[in-house]
């Protein structure tokens, strides 16, 4: 008996069709027919019913199917456990970020995770953090760098990476901007210029008005926070965003927001389900964001 032959009897179960089966796991049909009629004379007793028109197992090909099943996982736990102790990660990695993540230490855990495990294939997805949220749970997503409001999703591993205020930010011909402070009622007086739904800030926005029982008038919206800025300081409207985004931003006046407590965060997440290959890649993003903590560590573009 070999462990090919316990491939091929389940890859012939799951197929219920000896052509669709060797299809699969890439050999000749007569091939695998050859296969099976080896295993059966190996154990001693038929396995596949093959006189109707589909496949059928019998009562023993039933019990041997179970068993050939657990010596699989059993086998790829065995391997699995080898690579670990030989530091030998293999496997392929699906990372989310934010559209238009610009997060440093993100790219640095990814640079330093490559150089040091180079057979791992990672592939990147951007999409909004609400979406990626929803991908990390369904497992499509292995690791996504997300924007919310108050705190991380409470049913995903992770670790929050920044929390800050959001703020406004307007030309400084603006009448806003002769203010060192503004309240949302004061500030939702004005068009707002904010990211789209599904992103950190904008959830953060939504939940500090909705609070207030506001409902801002949203004039623009854009995904990548030099956008909003930039239509900002055209006079298209007043920028929301995070008190990182607009720190450095020359044409703009940043005016705090006094009354809304609801901070904007930037989370690391994952599934509860680890593979080797995330594992690795957890300490790399460790070691590039630092510990978990509440104090900010990099810039929020993107969130």
């Amino acid at each position: 008996m070999e462990i090919r032959q316990l491939r091929y009897f389940i890859a012939v179960a799951q197929e219920a069709n000896f052509t669709r089966a060797a299809e699969l796991v890439h050999i000749s049909q007569p091939g695998i027919s050859a296969q099976i009629r080896q295993l059966e004379n190996d154990l001693g007793a038929t396995l596949i019913d093959r006189s109707g028109r589909s496949v059928q197992l019998t009562a023993v090909g039933e019990v041997v199917l179970a068993h050939a099943k657990s010596v699989l996982s059993s086998m790829d736990s065995l391997r699995q456990a080898v690579d670990e102790m030989n530091g030998l990660v293999r496997g392929k990695l699906v990372v989310g970020m934010v559209t238009a993540c610009t997060v440093q230490p993100l790219f640095d855990a990814l640079s330093g995770f490559h150089l040091a495990h180079p057979g791992v294939e990672i592939s990147l997805l951007e999409d909004d953090s609400a979406k990626l949220v929803e991908y990390v749970r369904e497992g499509t997503v292995d690791l996504a760098l997300i924007g919310a409001a108050h705190r991380a999703p409470e049913d995903l591993d992770g670790w929050q990476v920044i929390s800050e205020p959001i703020v406004a930010a307007v030309p400084h011909e603006h009448p806003l901007a002769e203010k060192d402070g503004v309240t949302l009622a004061e500030l939702s007086a004005f068009p707002l210029v904010c990211l789209p739904e599904g992103t950190g800030i904008r959830a953060t926005l939504d939940e500090a008005s909705a609070a207030l029982g506001l409902t801002p008038t949203i004039a623009l919206q854009a995904s990548a926070p030099g956008a909003v800025m930039h239509l900002a300081e055209r006079g298209l409207g007043v920028a929301v965003l995070s008190e990182s985004m607009t720190a450095h931003q020359k044409g703009l006046k940043t005016v705090a927001i006094t009354d809304v407590d609801v901070p904007a965060v930037l989370a690391l997440i994952s599934a509860p389900t680890k593979s080797p290959a995330l594992r690795e890649l957890l300490l790399h993003c460790r070691q590039s964001f630092g510990e978990p903590a509440t104090t900010q560590v990099a810039s929020m573009s993107g969130a």
